[in-house]
């Protein structure tokens, strides 16, 4: 995919939470070509490094992203990290909130630790990582944080109960934020993702047939890839949308059927 150029985005300071593989990758990969300041947070640190190294001299990188260990189901660790970024290289401008584990699970087998642990990866630290950019953002006259949902609580699909617990929460929490900061000049929106071709999709979840299904269910019958992804965070990122918060933006090609 040939991206749009945003010449806003150049020497933006991004930080892309999850961006060591799958959809966060491409969105690092993607703000780096534009000439943006990537930190990404993960614990995959072997394809977290690799992204970083690949990138070195990459057409239009003039900032190699920088990877940071984090594990952000740790909330002293987010701020410590979060807190460094800031002394390094100043506040975060433009916070991409993508991590999560879409595991699987049935009603059963849940306890109050699988609860708590599920919620902590795939819903709490998108708050507190929009609180630890949020003061640094008011003070530059705005910043964008953009929450990452999910089209699976809109289709109700099969045993991601927790999973689409936090999705759904993620909508409600974007339109306080957007509410909350909007008067900061702080942008905050959802992008909700269809079936994604990331290479975990494909090796754990996606049979042929389960392939067939969801083209069949979509209005446009071409699997979604994570560039089409990366594609709506870099215009929903840009001064292009400088007009949109609080909203949520699919990029699922017409999925309507599970």
């Amino acid at each position: 995919m040939v991206y749009a150029t945003y010449p806003d985005l150049a020497g933006k300071r991004v930080v892309v939470t999850g961006g060591g593989t799958g959809i966060g990758s491409a969105i690092v990969d993607a703000f780096a070509r534009q000439g943006a300041q990537v930190v990404f947070l993960d614990i995959a640190d072997e394809a977290s490094h690799a992204l970083a190294t690949g990138l070195a001299g990459a057409e239009g990188v003039g900032h190699v992203p920088r990877f940071i260990h984090c594990d952000l189901t740790d909330l002293d660790a987010v701020g410590r990290t979060f807190a460094q970024i800031a002394d390094e290289i100043g506040p975060v401008e433009i916070l991409i909130n993508n991590a999560a584990n879409d595991h699987r699970h049935k009603v059963h087998e849940v306890t109050p630790q699988y609860w708590n642990d599920s919620l902590a990866v795939n819903l709490r630290h998108q708050f507190f990582c929009a609180q630890a950019v949020a003061g640094g953002m008011k003070a530059a006259g705005g910043g964008v944080i953009l929450n990452f949902g999910s089209i699976s609580w809109h289709l109700a699909l099969d045993s991601l109960s927790l999973y689409m617990t936090a999705k759904a929460a993620i909508e409600g929490m974007t339109r306080g934020l957007a509410r909350d900061l909007g008067g900061d000049g702080i942008r905050v929106n959802t992008i909700i993702p269809g079936s994604i071709r990331t290479p975990r999709q494909m090796a754990l979840w996606h049979s042929p047939e389960d392939e067939a299904n969801i083209l069949a269910a979509q209005c446009l019958h071409e699997r979604v890839e994570t560039e089409d992804v990366a594609a709506l965070t870099l215009f929903l990122a840009s001064n292009n949308a400088r007009r949109c918060s609080g909203r949520d933006y699919f990029v699922d090609a017409g999925w309507y059927g599970a």
